[in-house]
């Protein structure tokens, strides 16, 4: 640094700097141990479009357009399109053609059309519409939970183990969500000891992967890292993926801390 002062090449000293602010390396993700790692070599991005976002259009959208738009996303390269949810049409009207969507689609050799399936009766209809692959769907919200589904977490999880039982003797494959897992339009805060709880139940239910949900899209950085430290604790993170809402413009944020904070592997 030439003829400059001791003070001035301290400051600048990258040695000094990291040990006068300690968050300085983390900053510059080279921070050593479990806290901040790589980012994986491989993320999975499952497509939930068919599903969660069309359910939410207040205008009914025309089978043969649903079947188009799978159809579309197949030709993108994505290995995991939810196609639909074999729920009630009293809950969800929008969803009342699965059974006509899932065998109108047309399927592709390399993607996986797994479909939403919140009970027993659901998943049979599911199976004789020709799934392969199912997803079940708890929260870590009682009170979310109570008005979503209509029962109690506990309740839910009764449900989802004669799901699964029956997924495990047909040889389909089940995929858990935990919704609320950032955040309750009902309840506020989720504390992340209620998230690891439940995400851990469903992967010893028989789940083989369990997607945490922002479903408020309230969730931040911050948030996101703090309940993905607990839930690593109990659930190894090969079994995590995060599904993150753009509500107030932090999914992308919350995205890139899942996959240096935990390494969590689907979107």
């Amino acid at each position: 640094m030439g003829n400059a002062p001791t003070a001035v090449k301290h400051c600048l000293s990258y040695g000094a700097l990291a040990g006068d602010s300690p968050w300085l390396p983390w900053l510059l993700q080279e921070k050593k141990g479990p806290d901040v790692h790589k980012f994986p070599d491989f993320v999975k991005i499952v497509e939930v479009g068919p599903r969660d976002g069309l359910q939410n259009e207040k205008e009914m959208v025309p089978t043969e357009v649903k079947i188009l738009l799978i159809d579309m996303l197949s030709q993108t390269g994505l290995s995991v399109i939810e196609a639909t949810s074999f729920v009630s049409s009293k809950w969800v009207a929008q969803m009342a053609d699965h059974t006509e969507v899932l065998r109108g689609i047309n399927r592709l050799p390399h993607v996986r059309y797994p479909v939403l399936t919140p009970n027993l009766q659901g998943f049979q209809a599911a199976v004789e519409a020709g799934a392969s692959e199912v997803a079940v769907f708890a929260s870590a919200s009682e009170t979310f939970s109570k008005k979503n589904i209509n029962c109690s977490i506990e309740e839910s999880m009764q449900r989802f183990e004669q799901v699964i039982a029956a997924a495990k003797q047909a040889g389909i494959p089940v995929r858990g969500y935990v919704s609320c897992a950032l955040g309750c339009p009902y309840e506020g805060d989720i504390q992340p000891a209620q998230v690891t709880k439940v995400a851990k139940r469903l992967l010893e239910l028989g789940c083989y992967e369990v997607s945490l949900g922002d479903t408020t899209g309230a969730g931040t950085a911050g948030s996101m890292a703090a309940m993905l430290h607990a839930v690593t604790t109990e659930v190894p993170v090969r079994a995590l993926a995060v599904h993150c809402h753009d509500t107030y413009g932090q999914a992308l944020a919350n995205v890139l801390t899942a996959l240096q904070v935990s390494g969590a592997r689907g979107l």
